[in-house]
């Protein structure tokens, strides 16, 4: 094998997606990129963590209005019912139908909600200098949490159901609903500019200089 660095200087990255090592190059002007897959492994040098944060924030924000706001709105003989996501849950395990509540609190309200919070227990410290306690935890409790935050998946049954319910009644979507859209968005871009690389180079720094 013939380099210039010495294997046990080299920075090696793994891609996430085919799982192939390969050393990292001192400079990028644009990022490095796998070699095999062409996924993105390390950001550029305009990633600023402060943007992830800023999505982290309004999230939170968003995420608060789609539940305290109703989500959608029925009129149906001169009677309008109006729920927020947490009363739908309620009103199914009212109707003996606790599987299905567990199943939208969890993954309509409190794992996405966790997911939030722990991005911004992990982003606010660093972005002050400070590395926040338990790292590594948090790190691979938001790893865990990712995948099961399904608010699009809610979203879309609400649509659904929507369209359905039109020729029974006036439906008047809520400001939850549209806060939910709100959030599928501020949720997705998160998820693009989070760089688990960066982050714990980052934390590794702020121990440094404690």
């Amino acid at each position: 094998m013939n380099s210039s660095v010495p294997l046990a200087d080299a920075s090696v990255l793994a891609c996430h997606e085919c799982d192939l090592l390969q050393t990292a190059p001192a400079h990028a002007a644009h990022g490095v990129c796998c070699a095999r897959c062409g996924c993105r492994l390390l950001p550029g040098p305009g990633y600023q963590p402060a943007t992830s944060l800023a999505l982290v924030v309004a999230g939170l924000l968003v995420f608060v209005l789609a539940n305290v706001f109703p989500v959608v709105g029925l009129e149906a003989g001169g009677v309008r019912t109006a729920t927020t996501l947490l009363g739908t849950a309620w009103q199914l395990s009212q109707q003996q139908m606790q599987p299905v509540a567990l199943l939208v609190l969890l993954t309509g309200v409190l794992l996405p909600g966790l997911e939030l919070l722990c991005l911004l227990y992990l982003l606010l410290p660093l972005s002050l200098g400070r590395a926040p306690r338990g790292f590594a935890a948090v790190m691979r409790l938001v790893r865990i949490l990712h995948p099961w935050g399904m608010v699009e998946v809610f979203l879309l049954g609400v649509l659904v159901s929507l369209v359905k319910l039109a020729h029974m009644a006036a439906v008047h979507p809520g400001i939850g609903l549209w806060s939910f859209f709100a959030l599928i968005l501020l949720l997705a871009g998160s998820a693009s500019r989070f760089d688990a690389g960066l982050l714990w180079e980052r934390y590794q720094a702020c121990r440094a200089t404690r």
